[in-house]
C-alpha cells in the first residue's frame, strides 16, 4: 500500500501568513524563544492545549510553517477544504488513523514541522496526561521535540467566547529547547515508547513551569 502524500508545505506557509494577520489583529501575542526552533529539518511542536486559538496562534507566531494534527470534527462545512488547503492534517481520534499517521510521518520525512497537542484534547493545558502518539512520531520520524507553552490572559470576565482569551489581551507563546525523545537505541517497542512518553512529560512539564516563571503567570493555569 502506497503512502498518502504529505500536506502542502506551500499551503502551510499560506496558513502561517493568515495566522499572523488574525492573531496579531485579534490579540497581542508575545513570543519568547522562537530562535530555539531549528531552522531546518524535521521538528515536532508539542503544544499545551487550553484555548481554541492555541493551534492558530502557534501557526501565526512560529518561525516555520506548521502542519497540525487536528481532530476530524473540526473539518466541517467550509472549514474542511480551508484547513486541508493550508496544510493541516485531519485525524480520527477514535481509531489508529493510518492515513493521518502516514501523512504526519511524510511531513517529518520531508523535513517539515509537525504540530501535536500531546494531551489529545483541550483541557487544563498543563501536560498532565500525555498520549503515546507524540513519542511514536518523535522516535519513528527521528525528529526533535520543541515544547511550546501557550499562556492566555487571566482576565476571564472579559471573554466574549468561552475558552477564548479576551480580545486584544496578551497571549504568551514560549518555545523551549529542542530535545530527543528516544534513548538513542532506536527501539520502537511499547516499553520504549512508554519510557519515551515519561521522559517527554517531564520535559514538557518543566518547560511549562519555566514559561510561567518567565511570563509571570504563576497564578493561573493559562
Amino acid at each position: 500500500m502506497s503512502q498518502p502524500p504529505p500536506p502542502s508545505e506551500r499551503g502551510a506557509e499560506i496558513g502561517r501568513r493568515i495566522g499572523v494577520g488574525l492573531m496579531y489583529g485579534l490579540w497581542k501575542p508575545r513570543v519568547l524563544g522562537a530562535w530555539k526552533v531549528p531552522a531546518s529539518g524535521p521538528v515536532i511542536f508539542a503544544v499545551n492545549h487550553s484555548h481554541n486559538i492555541d493551534g492558530p496562534m502557534v501557526m501565526g507566531v512560529a518561525p516555520r510553517p506548521t502542519h497540525f494534527l487536528i481532530k476530524q470534527e473540526a473539518f466541517i462545512g467550509p472549514l474542511d477544504p480551508f484547513l486541508t488547503g493550508i496544510g493541516q492534517l485531519k485525524v480520527d481520534r477514535t481509531t489508529a488513523d493510518r492515513t493521518a499517521i502516514g501523512r504526519a510521518l511524510g511531513v517529518l520525512e520531508q523535513g517539515g514541522v509537525l504540530g501535536i497537542f500531546p494531551e489529545g484534547t483541550r483541557g487544563e493545558g498543563d501536560f498532565a496526561s500525555l498520549r503515546a502518539g507524540l513519542a511514536y512520531f518523535a522516535v519513528r520520524g527521528g525528529a526533535p521535540i520543541v515544547p511550546v507553552a501557550v499562556l492566555g490572559s487571566a482576565d476571564r470576565p472579559g471573554r466574549l467566547v468561552k475558552a477564548l482569551p479576551p480580545l486584544r489581551s496578551r497571549v504568551d507563546v514560549v518555545f523551549g529547547d529542542p530535545f530527543e525523545a528516544g534513548d538513542g537505541s532506536g527501539r520502537r517497542t511499547r516499553k520504549a515508547l512508554d519510557e519515551a512518553t515519561e521522559r517527554i512529560q517531564k520535559r514538557l512539564t518543566a518547560h511549562l513551569e519555566n514559561a510561567r516563571r518567565l511570563t509571570g503567570r504563576w497564578a493561573t493555569l493559562e
